[in-house]
């Protein structure tokens, strides 16, 4: 698979990351069952064998079970271990009894919440570390000085954020030493807001990677929808999807591939986190790094995909 660079880093990654969050079967962690996790480790590897090395997790997949999850492929493979690029995110509290739901970006739950993610992995240090979602009550200074303690042990390389908007991406840097390298947002046909609220224009000027979660907008661009969250119910595919399988058949690929491909187009390096467990899927995608669809073929995608016609 080709090869992109992360941001401002050294690290060179697949243009597609493999994304963790359903590897474990289940989003709780009392229903993971031994076919599940045999099941997500096969997924790990159907990844690694095609290619993929980037590997997207966060702290709250299954209740830390995918992270329990990928250490245990690490520790069954060298090879897996040599060419993993491990990020992984922190932030996001789930209630426990009667707790409130809460974002929380704390000095102490930062770096706590890394300490368990590095032992569930079992690894000693994290290629990238992300804040899953911008805490309403958080302090720049006081991320920074997790940051700086994180970097200094050595568990962790290199930072980036969630869900940012830019004005909340320019706050936290003002109190960085070090460049952000990943915005991780929702980017897809059905979702473009991306490319108009500036946070792409800021991923080119800052020379940040914007990741995009959810690709296929709930998997309402590939087969079938999976996974929707409430906020995806209102999508309005069928425009989209019938541009999408024309040039699926133009171009000898699946409806998905071409959705990727869309992405992938844009000069902003955008890197698609690929969700499918199917190993079948997980190598199907993989064509999409190899399409290169010509300005009109973007464009006619992106009309099917607005409201209105372009002014």
């Amino acid at each position: 698979m080709k090869q992109t660079r992360i941001g401002k880093s050294t690290i060179k990654a697949s243009a597609l990351a493999f994304g963790c969050w359903r590897i474990a079967g289940t989003w709780e962690a009392r229903k993971v069952t031994a076919k599940a996790r045999d099941s997500g480790i096969k997924a790990i590897f159907a990844a690694h064998e095609a290619g993929y090395t980037l590997y997207d997790h966060a702290d709250i997949y299954c209740g830390g079970v995918s992270e329990e999850l990928f250490g245990l492929a690490l520790k069954n493979s060298k090879e897996l271990r040599k060419s993993s690029i491990i990020a992984t995110k922190c932030g996001i509290r789930i209630p426990d009894g009667n707790e409130t739901y809460r974002y929380d970006l704390s000095k102490d739950y930062i770096i706590q919440s890394c300490e368990g993610s590095l032992q569930r992995l079992g690894v000693d240090c994290l290629d990238i570390y992300q804040l899953h979602r911008p805490d309403w009550l958080m302090d720049p200074t006081e991320i920074a000085k997790a940051f700086t303690a994180l970097k200094k042990s050595g568990k962790v390389k290199y930072f980036g954020v969630s869900n940012f908007k830019p004005s909340q991406v320019n706050l936290l840097q003002s109190a960085l030493k070090d460049p952000l390298l990943v915005n991780q947002i929702e980017l897809s046909l059905l979702q473009l807001a991306p490319f108009n609220d500036g946070t792409l224009d800021q991923c080119m000027e800052k020379n940040i990677t914007p990741m995009a979660w959810s690709p296929l907008g709930g998997g309402f661009l590939g087969t079938s929808k999976s996974d929707v969250l409430p906020s995806q119910e209102k999508y309005k595919p069928t425009k989209v999807r019938r541009r999408l399988d024309l040039l699926a058949r133009e171009l000898g690929c699946s409806r998905a591939a071409v959705a990727i491909a869309w992405l992938l187009r844009h000069p902003s390096g955008i890197l698609p986190i690929i969700g499918s467990t199917k190993t079948e899927r997980i190598n199907e995608l993989t064509k999409a790094t190899e399409i290169n669809l010509s300005s009109e073929q973007w464009y006619s995608l992106l009309n099917a995909s607005l409201k209105e016609d372009l002014p």
